[in-house]
């Protein structure tokens, strides 16, 4: 049996097509944020100058 392509599609609004977002509302969790990104800097510097 052959299914009907047309049905199976699905559409969605642009609201919820959008990419998410990094939600930081707190000052907890932009902390948190910065610090692992320092925190990934300061690995990458050290493996470098490790070899």
């Amino acid at each position: 049996m052959a299914k009907n392509k047309e049905s199976e599609q699905f559409t969605y609004s642009g609201e919820k097509a959008r990419q998410g977002e990094i939600i930081l509302r707190t000052r907890t969790r932009r902390i948190i944020f910065i610090a692992g990104l320092v925190g990934f800097i300061v690995l990458a510097l050290a493996v470098r100058l490790a070899f």
